[in-house]
């Protein structure tokens, strides 16, 4: 498919979308008031499974892959699927379809494309005979979408500057992004890569690339790689870890530039933290440094596309705890070009070296809702347990600072963004009003039972997972291990949420829910498979030991549901057929 071709599906998808997200004319949106043969126009219900299958159909994928983290570019987390399973034994094989051995630590989740499933994890497996799994890699895997057969591996060395790069056993740690017969990732080695999903088994050896070890079947045929730490500088912070995104032929990366071991120097305070390619040739469109010299550990978030309002843009976690959105093809010139920026954290709130301060940064990925954001912050899950913020954002018509507050001086002039802490009382520093906020609610805390004091399960924390969201119903998890189920959009007078109920599953969770077929699946590190009814009343349905951790999100991809423990993938039918 040629760029101006993709760009028409893409332009189609969005326009299907947007059908869904409105269900009217403009000219029916205009009608001043109800009469007798003019009835007022009702906003259709949105349907994110709908907008999903739109936005994958605009790629060379199966109508009911999950083609990328997140399935679309909205990283909203629900798929079709009829009768997905409740019940299965992973050690009788009740319900399982196929199962198999992948790396011994695995977070790169799985995505299904074409007939094959690919996963980030590193080489606990041995998949390749000149790695054998005493040779620490990080890898990224091809499987048989029918039933598991490994096809290949891109194995990816360690970088010989160690864990302050490239963390031992971690391997891949992001999902890959398919369209046709391409694929697209980070690399542990802080490269993005473009791969044929063919491997070489089509007998040919794609380039411009063709440094290939080898050309065996099972080893990967690379297209392009772009070293972003020898071209653009960057220096990652333990690992380089985003799960990327597309709007046509534009492909956007944030590049996990970090501290160093020391968690207080910030090697390349120029280095770009965001960027955009030609995901064809791999040459840079952009590059962005937003974030600068407040990154304050790591940046692990991966990007979001949507366009909300008529306006195209891509949404990045930025690593000082800002979410940043810029104009997909930039200014034209070979620049960035910001839209808007919105501070996730508290103004008094303080990053404290090991964990224990209130200001966090943002590992999960923002998800498009109906043309509504949502955010949760958190931390390095090495820093443990601590409090959180999540938001729901309306940027629609957003430009510039959107932050719910801006900080002054005692002379009311304002006050730059500052690393460890925005407002410092004690020099007469205080927070305004910011007439252009795009907050529609805010989760810290709430008396939700009215008992006049907050429980621990009425608080939010620290989150490295990402919100899913059906039916104006919002389900996430955090690293505390409680599992909230919100309204999506309604808020009272002081911007609080409805929280509908909560569930402490005493273990935390690193990964994302997944709402399908009138479920709701979340696992956590002490391996159990929790599933819930998708409804406003709490209804849990079962709890299924995996005999692992679960440190990534079920998925479900052509009705089959795949869920990832760190040593092994399972997929899951109705009968296991």
């Amino acid at each position: 498919m040629n760029r101006i071709t993709r760009y028409q599906v893409v332009l189609a998808s969005l326009a299907t979308v947007a059908a869904l997200n409105f269900g009217v004319s403009a000219e029916e949106k205009a009608v001043p008031q109800k009469t007798a043969s003019q009835p007022t126009a009702v906003k259709a219900e949105f349907n994110p499974v709908q907008a999903a299958l739109a936005d994958i159909a605009s790629l060379e994928v199966g109508k009911n892959d999950w083609p990328q983290w997140g399935g679309s570019r909205y990283k909203n987390n629900t798929p079709p699927g009829t009768n997905i399973p409740t019940e299965w034994d992973v050690n009788e094989g009740t319900n399982i379809k196929w199962k198999v051995p992948i790396g011994s630590q695995s977070y790169g989740n799985p995505i299904v494309a074409n007939g094959k499933v690919f996963l980030g994890t590193n080489n606990g497996k041995g998949y390749i005979k000149r790695f054998p799994d005493s040779v620490d890699l990080g890898c990224l895997i091809a499987f048989d979408e029918k039933d598991g057969t490994f096809l290949w591996q891109h194995s990816n060395p360690k970088l010989p500057t160690g864990r302050v790069h490239d963390w031992p056993l971690q391997g891949i740690c992001c999902s890959p992004y398919v369209d046709g017969e391409r694929l697209w990732y980070v690399t542990s080695r802080g490269e993005v890569a473009c791969l044929d999903t063919k491997g070489f088994y089509d007998g040919k050896n794609d380039g411009p690339y063709k440094a290939e070890p080898n050309e065996n079947t099972d080893e990967a045929d690379v297209i392009w790689l772009y070293d972003m730490m020898g071209e653009q500088g960057v220096s990652q912070h333990n690992m380089c870890s985003c799960s990327v995104t597309c709007q046509g032929d534009i492909l956007f990366v944030n590049t996990s530039n970090g501290l160093d071991a020391s968690h207080i120097n910030l090697p390349a305070p120029n280095a770009p933290s965001f960027m955009a390619m030609n995901r064809d040739t791999g040459e840079v469109l952009w590059t962005d440094k937003s974030p600068g010299t407040n990154i304050l550990h790591g940046q692990w978030s991966s990007p979001t596309f949507a366009e909300i309002a008529g306006v195209p843009q891509v949404i990045f976690g930025g690593g000082d705890g800002w979410l940043y959105s810029f104009a997909p093809a930039g200014d034209g010139k070979g620049n960035s070009k910001m839209l808007w920026k919105f501070d996730c954290n508290p103004k008094d709130s303080k990053w404290v070296l090991g964990g224990s301060g209130t200001r966090n940064n943002i590992i999960a990925t923002p998800v498009i809702y109906d043309d509504l954001l949502y955010i949760a912050v958190g931390q390095d899950p090495e820093h443990g347990e601590g409090i959180g913020n999540m938001y729901c954002l309306n940027p629609a018509g957003a430009e510039g600072d959107v932050s719910p507050t801006l900080v002054v001086d005692k002379d009311g002039n304002p006050v730059p963004h500052r690393r460890l802490q925005a407002l410092d009382a004690d020099e007469g520093e205080k927070e305004i009003p910011n007439e252009k906020s795009i907050v529609v609610w805010h989760f810290d805390e709430l008396d939700a039972n009215k008992d006049g004091e907050i429980d621990y399960e009425e608080e939010m924390h620290r989150a490295c997972g990402t919100a899913t969201i059906k039916d104006d119903l919002l389900y996430i998890a955090d690293f505390s291990g409680i599992v909230y189920c919100l309204d999506a959009k309604a808020a009272d007078e002081e911007k609080n949420p409805t929280l509908y109920w909560t569930y402490d599953m005493f273990s935390p969770a690193w990964g994302s829910p997944l709402v399908v077929d009138g479920k709701v699946y979340i696992g956590d590190e002490d391996g159990d498979l929790s599933i819930f009814e998708h409804s406003k009343e709490k209804k849990q349905i079962n709890e299924i030991y995996m005999e692992d951790s679960i440190k990534s999100t079920p998925i479900v991809a052509n009705n089959v549901l795949y869920i990832m423990t760190l040593n092994t993938l399972y997929a899951i039918s109705p009968d296991g057929k």
